[in-house]
């Protein structure tokens, strides 16, 4: 029965958040850690342990908190990666190294610079320095797509006699055909036979992760490296949801191959990681996408309130997604009713964010008819995700007159003290940063600005991600607002920002002088 279940290898807090404006904090990283746990999923790559003191600080917080999920860090074949990657892995229960070198001949010849022999000798020497921190080591052969047979045979060969346990074969710019894969996971599978698990981790450059995956299961990938919402470098990577409905949906097919994925958990964790990151899927995007089982068409309609598969292959609850929910909140709505509705969207709050997201709940149904489920959602992720805020917007007004300056007043409470000035900007919103960047003496550049409406109508939520470089100090830092104004979103996302720099800052302080 074991060689039935396709172990599901989630990469979102670590190739996912290489998505440009991806980034993440501790607290969300923590949470979405957390949150695929819950889904099921077995293997979570929670980061890349040397690229940072905060990838380290995030992958040692949550190996501590993860009990059932395998935690896992990337590692180039270098022994100072390695060792970082060892070292964030500690207090895992279940832990895993998963150390990486190039095999294609343009990357060998023009990135590595190195001969076959001197790839395979480091790779060797990576695999069994992994295995002094962890007996679970997974080697890939990066841009295995364009390597070629002989050598990944001679070097997988190599690493497996040297310890590794899973051996991962990455289509690294999305280049293979769906048939072209599975052909050349059938040959490895022979060829490894059975002496370690087959990985795959497959690019959508051109749209095929999802298909290069699923042959690549056909043909005896028993590991599938994937992301919530397809997150990813460049055009993304195979989306995790979509793998886990085909396999559930065409069971038949796949010959009863399954995950210990809990689909009931799915929607939640794609709209905790929309939320978190501010990318949003599509509305047509497969399985989560707010269309996906949308019928406007009557034809459509009749056809499904007559019986549901004439146009559902998949039923809207095994995903999560409950169209039936009687429970309509609004500003009358109890303490009790808005706990209920909030467990039932898959949240466990403790009773301080309860109590918090309860008031902003409160404060939101004076201004809005209706609420919807994603308000709820972007209330309670906004909530819990949050650093510990050293600056606390109180007040805001703005002058925006057409033939005036544009102008913002802002009152700001930090460390017990509420601090007001005003400025002018070229713009309102221009104005309101700049008057923050006075009052906590810490200039941001802003590099991104983004938008969105959490749900449709007139009084809809906007949701502000923004990305500031403060004092210089690169990368950018990400924040994110949520209210109905939108410029009071915009103000709350650079100060959300302005919280997480000084947070870094402060716990690359802390790492330098312990010696991190």
């Amino acid at each position: 029965m074991e060689d039935k279940i396709i172990k599901i290898f989630d990469t979102t807090l670590r190739d996912g958040e290489q998505s440009p404006g991806a980034s993440m904090n501790m607290e969300e990283k923590i949470q979405i850690a957390l949150q695929l746990e819950k889904l099921g999923v077995d293997i979570i790559e929670a980061g890349f342990a040397a690229a940072s003191p905060g990838d380290f600080e995030a992958i040692s917080n949550i190996a501590s908190v993860i009990e059932n999920s395998t935690v896992c860090s990337l590692a180039r074949a270098l022994e100072r990666d390695i060792k970082a990657a060892g070292e964030s892995i500690e207090k895992a229960k279940l832990k895993r190294i998963h150390t990486f070198i190039a095999t294609s001949p343009i990357h060998m010849e023009y990135k590595l610079k190195l001969k076959p022999d001197q790839v395979i000798k480091k790779a060797i020497e990576a695999v069994k320095y992994a295995k002094t921190f962890t007996d679970d080591v997974e080697f890939s052969c990066e841009d295995a797509g364009r390597s070629e047979m002989s050598f990944l045979k001679e070097i997988i060969h190599a690493v497996i006699d040297a310890g590794a346990t899973t051996i991962n074969i990455p289509d690294t710019v999305g280049y293979r055909m769906p048939r072209e894969m599975g052909e050349m996971i059938r040959e490895l599978d022979e060829f490894i036979n059975h002496r370690a698990v087959i990985s795959v981790h497959c690019h959508n450059d051109l749209g095929l992760a999802v298909a290069n995956s699923l042959a690549s299961i056909e043909n005896g990938a028993r590991q599938v490296e994937c992301t919530i919402n397809g997150l990813g470098e460049r055009a993304g990577n195979a989306a995790m949801e979509e793998i886990v409905m085909t396999l559930k949906t065409r069971s038949d097919y796949f010959g009863g191959l399954d995950t210990n994925i809990n689909t009931k958990e799915i929607l939640a964790s794609s709209k905790m990681v929309a939320n978190i990151t501010g990318i949003i899927p599509q509305p047509n995007k497969a399985i989560v996408g707010k269309n996906a089982f949308a019928h406007e068409s009557g034809i459509h309609q009749d056809g499904v309130l007559k019986h549901q598969e004439t146009y559902e292959i998949i039923k809207p609850e095994d995903i999560g997604l409950n169209d039936a929910d009687t429970i309509i909140l609004g500003k009358l709505s109890g303490r009790h009713a808005f706990a209920d509705k909030i467990k039932s969207l898959g949240f466990d709050l403790s009773d301080e964010e309860l109590d918090s997201s309860f008031e902003r709940f409160k404060l939101l149904a004076d201004k809005k008819k209706e609420i919807f489920d994603d308000d709820l959602r972007a209330i309670v992720t906004d909530e819990i995700v949050k650093v510990e805020e050293e600056y606390e917007l109180i007040n805001l007004q703005i002058n925006d007159c057409m033939n005036g300056i544009p102008s913002s007043a802002i009152s700001i409470k930090h460390k017990d003290e509420i601090i007001t000035d005003a400025g002018i900007g070229n713009g309102t919103m221009d104005a309101i940063f700049k008057t923050i960047d006075r009052i906590s003496n810490v200039k941001g550049e802003l590099v991104d600005y983004r938008v969105n409406a959490v749900t449709e109508g007139k009084d809809a939520l906007a949701k502000v991600t923004v990305k500031v470089i403060f004092d210089d100090s690169k990368p950018a830092v990400t924040g994110h607002g949520l209210n109905v104004d939108t410029m009071l979103s915009s103000a709350r996302a650079y100060i959300s920002a302005l919280n997480s720099y000084l947070a870094t800052k402060d716990m690359i302080f802390k790492n330098k002088s312990e010696g991190i």
